[in-house]
């Protein structure tokens, strides 16, 4: 058995507990593998670069307060450092809990919470450009506001330069990245009730 991502970033060995556990769904452990490898080690980079797919991975994952962040770190700062400097300053004003956002009217509007609507400050939107800054700003908004994802919201991108499939190329990352974030903190309790 080779090693993958969710592996590393739990920290589990071969022969573990949770290696065997994990065995048992080898078509889901394949999967997440699959996936991993589709959306950050593409060769099809003409709608979403390489440093987009890492500075939003980076983002989505610092935005969740995951201590996974520092794997995407790492991949990041050996591509982009000035990037990752300008990701990291902005970290702080862009943190907070969630999930915000409205409903559409109805029963589920008493629901309603509003809270940050992030927008990259002119330093960061400097330094990732004017495309880029608005995946990161579309980020935020998938992170801590879900229920305001809309029409709007993606004609935004568009406007920016996003294609549809770049669009969906962002959208299904940071899909991918919350589904194992939540695999990993499984995993991660696990791990310290089979130790």
């Amino acid at each position: 058995m080779t090693t993958d991502v969710i592996d590393q970033l739990v920290g589990i060995q071969p022969g573990d507990p949770l290696d065997s556990l994990r065995d048992q769904r080898p078509n889901a452990r394949a999967n997440a593998q699959a996936s991993f490898d589709a959306l950050l080690h593409s060769d099809e980079l003409s709608h979403v670069s390489q440093r987009e797919r890492l500075a939003v991975a980076y983002w989505t994952v610092a935005l969740s307060k995951s201590p996974t962040a520092a794997f995407y770190r790492d991949l990041l700062a050996a591509d982009d450092a000035a990037l990752l400097s300008a990701l990291e300053a902005a970290l702080p004003g862009a943190l907070t809990d969630g999930p915000y956002g409205d409903y559409p009217a109805g029963p589920l509007s008493a629901e309603n919470v509003d809270g940050l609507h992030w927008q990259p400050s002119p330093e960061l939107a400097a330094a990732a450009g004017p495309r880029l800054a608005a995946a990161l700003a579309h980020t935020h908004l998938l992170v801590y506001r879900p229920r305001d994802a809309s029409a709007d919201a993606l004609q935004t991108l568009q406007d920016a330069g996003w294609s549809t499939t770049g669009i969906v190329t962002l959208s299904q990352l940071v899909a991918f990245l919350s589904f194992q974030l939540r695999v990993v903190a499984g995993l991660t309790v696990l791990k310290g009730e089979l130790a």
